[in-house]
């Protein structure tokens, strides 16, 4: 038996799983932020940092980030695990690359800020990952597929 998905399914299989993993990033980060930013970034960077943020880069880094973790780690996924170790390595590659640029050229950012922040993007976007997966999952079982759901990977 052949199952037909609608523009619709295929749609919501792309658009539910990246608005769980934007979701999540944006809750996860604005926690991290909220209790670490005046501790960490203000007290380490000072007066380079602006009062607030710009709205306009901060989302264009959000949605590229988003996107980028269901390209690289949700749809490559074959089950939790693997969401979480491709949403893991996704996350150390560009934090590290932000962070290592930043500490190369800025003259105030220092090495244990960036562990500090490649760690915490590590983590971030290894759930945002996984929570992107669980979206997954659930699209897949409400087409009636189940392909995705039954796949399992050494890490599951």
């Amino acid at each position: 038996m052949k199952i037909q998905f609608s523009p619709h399914m295929v749609l919501m299989r792309w658009l539910f799983p990246f608005f769980v993993t934007l979701l999540m990033m944006l809750l996860l980060d604005a926690a991290w932020l909220s209790l670490t930013a005046q501790l960490v970034y203000r007290a380490q960077l000072g007066d380079i940092l602006i009062p607030g943020f710009r709205i306009a880069p901060a989302a264009a880094f959000y949605l590229l980030q988003a996107l980028g973790i269901q390209i690289f780690a949700v749809s490559r996924a074959r089950g939790f695990g693997d969401a979480l170790l491709y949403g893991a390595g996704f996350g150390l590659f560009t934090y590290a690359t932000y962070d290592l640029t930043n500490w190369a050229t800025l003259k105030d950012w220092t090495l244990g800020l960036s562990l500090a922040d490649i760690s915490w993007g590590i983590l971030l976007t290894a759930l945002a990952a996984t929570a992107g997966y669980a979206a997954s999952r659930r699209v897949a079982r409400m087409a009636g597929s189940g392909k995705r759901a039954k796949r399992r990977s050494a890490f599951s």
